[in-house]
């Protein structure tokens, strides 16, 4: 065979000769300094690479050697509390060689390979074990046990198992014979190819909600588990703020959380944040249930294209223990300019804005590794991807938005007019939607009242209702429209300001149980229903709204703890006895 050396370098995009023995999708080592690589175009002896590490400094003529195996993800103990690159080289041990820069040719170096973890096995010998079967548990952190699986398409029986003290992630756990015959040793680990989704054994219907603790989210346009959203916003309208509250207090088991092209600033926040969060569900760190991967924007751009299929093979690995996962992709926009780039470096013929034909299917792809799941162990689990989208100027018919609103059911749109005016989260309620509020309604009607989805499309009807008398009040002045259409503006107001505007800085008011949001609404229906009461009396607009009353609503969300809620009836009592007085008045 002949040796495969470099011909051509563009960027990271590097063409070789003398490679007709290798693979598509084969992971391949590039020039002197072994460079990862991937081999992504064939043509006879030629072939094209793309490199996941910086090429400055390759020459034509330096060697190409295959590995024999794709881009793969390792996975077992030691991707909680870590953060890697795109490609799933840890940070933390990069450092070690380089304490600013990652360094070209420090290799495909991943989960520490000589920490020892205690481990629990689960079976005997004897026992025969199926496909994606738990033969042992490693307490990997306070909150999570990591489950160690056979790997998909293995099954036989127990030979032999290999006690020890404690195990390092190679070392063989035990001893498998299959059916033909054949002894396979089964560590901690496996390896998964990142562009192919791990199997399950079904698919199914999402019934339950991913709760946020953000109001606008869980009872205007909430997300089920298993299902996908997408918040797209310009530059300034909080889409990463949002996608750290959702990181931070939604109740998915495990985050993980890809910086896909962002701005290492951001990172850091995250970096330095994260460890002093504590989760609200078990008060331990937020970083005992979460994984990292940051592949920021002055980092090599095929990594960042590699990134996110790196974090949703991790996402798939912890779902397959039965867990359910939120991934928060934080930009798909960033990901998407790097695919542009690789193309254009490529050759390709462009479609629009310059991305490649392709960029559909490959969000598609993406999306649907999302999904509610029975593992190949028989449990149901869950993995829902939260994608931020980054148009340049906020503009939303822009490729990259437009292509993930087909694949999404849940859309959070961001208004930079609402970020300027400080209404956080800036989500306008009247460019969002969802498509999981018919699968959700069961759950919501036992588990919150029979009256949520019915309170819930009464006020988004108010707020629909405003907004198309904001045209008229522009046109004529507010003091002009009928009484019945003044007061809808009043009531959309409490809405806006009391509800749907949200203090992420305020210990009461950063997460809120569904509870007290039902509650809150309820409040607000309240103030509702007794001034069309007075309206119908004849009462004027001008005496029905009270500034001390409406005040006390707004403020509802700070005054009235979490915790105990007795405040939202003595608040609906108040205003009883307001509107009962005032009628009296105008018998």
């Amino acid at each position: 065979m002949d040796k495969a050396v470099i011909t051509g370098i563009n960027g990271p995009v590097i063409t070789g000769k003398g490679m007709k023995d290798f693979k598509m999708r084969e992971m391949v080592t590039v020039g002197d300094k072994k460079l990862i690589g991937e081999v992504i175009i064939l043509d006879d002896d030629d072939g094209t690479i793309q490199v996941y590490e910086e090429t400055e400094g390759l020459k034509i003529g330096e060697p190409i050697e295959p590995t024999g195996k794709p881009l793969s993800a390792r996975l077992g103990p030691g991707l909680l509390k870590n953060m890697f690159d795109g490609i799933e080289r840890p940070l933390e041990a990069i450092q070690q060689f380089d304490e600013i820069y990652i360094p070209e040719g420090v290799g495909l170096i991943n989960l520490d390979e000589e920490k020892l973890w205690p481990v629990e096995i689960m079976v005997k010998e004897g026992d025969l074990l199926q496909p994606g079967q738990v033969f042992a548990e490693v307490p990997e952190t306070e909150l999570i046990r990591t489950k160690i699986m056979v790997p998909p398409g293995l099954s036989g029986r127990v030979e032999k198992i290999n006690r020890q003290d404690k195990y390092k992630i190679s070392d063989n756990v035990l001893t498998l014979r299959t059916r033909d015959g054949q002894e396979i040793d089964l560590s901690l680990v496996q390896d998964w190819p990142i562009r192919e989704p791990r199997p399950s054994k079904t698919r199914l219907e999402p019934g339950l909600p991913l709760l946020t603790g953000t109001r606008v989210i869980d009872t205007f346009f909430p997300i089920a588990k298993g299902g996908t959203a997408a918040i797209p916003g310009g530059f300034g309208t909080g889409k990463t703020m949002t996608q750290h509250q959702l990181a931070k207090y939604s109740d998915a088991d495990i985050i993980v959380y890809i910086g896909c092209g962002e701005r290492g600033n951001e990172m850091t926040e995250v970096i330095e944040d994260f460890p002093k969060l504590i989760d609200p569900r078990s008060g331990e760190s937020i970083m005992e249930r979460t994984v990292m991967i940051a592949n920021t924007s002055n980092m090599p751009v095929a990594a960042r294209e590699a990134s996110i299929y790196t974090g949703i093979t991790i996402a798939e690995w912890f779902r397959d223990m039965g867990y359910n996962v939120a991934i928060m992709a934080d930009s798909t926009s960033r990901w998407a300019e790097a695919l542009r780039e690789i193309s254009g470096r490529l050759e390709e013929m462009p479609a629009e804005e310059g991305y490649p034909a392709y960029l559909s299917s490959r969000l598609a792809e993406f999306y649907e590794r999302a999904g509610n799941v029975k593992t190949l162990d028989g449990d149901e689990a869950s993995i829902t991807i939260i994608g931020a989208v980054s148009p340049p100027g906020g503009d939303f018919s822009e490729p990259v938005t437009e292509n993930t609103k087909r694949f999404v059911n849940t859309f959070l749109g961001l208004d930079k007019d609402l970020a300027y005016a400080r209404h956080y989260p800036a989500i306008n309620w009247m460019s969002s939607y969802t498509g999981y509020l018919d699968l959700l309604e069961d759950w919501f009607d036992e588990n919150v009242s029979d009256e949520f989805i019915v309170l819930r499309n009464k006020m988004l009807d108010l707020l629909f209702q405003e907004d198309k008398l904001q045209e008229m009040v522009m046109l004529i002045g507010e003091e002009a429209l009928p009484d019945d259409q003044r007061w809808v503006l009043t009531v959309a107001r409490l809405i806006r300001n009391g509800f749907l505007q949200q203090n992420f800085f305020d210990d009461e008011d950063t997460f809120v149980p569904l509870e007290k949001q039902f509650g809150m609404l309820d409040v607000i229906d309240r103030i509702y229903e007794r001034g069309l009461e007075g309206l119908q009396k004849g009462i004027p607009v001008s005496q029905l709204s009270n500034a001390d009353l409406n005040d006390k609503i707004v403020k509802m969300k700070y005054t009235i703890p979490n915790d105990d809620l007795s405040g939202l009836n003595t608040l609906k009592h108040e205003i009883n006895s307001y509107y009962d007085d005032l009628f009296e008045k105008y018998k």
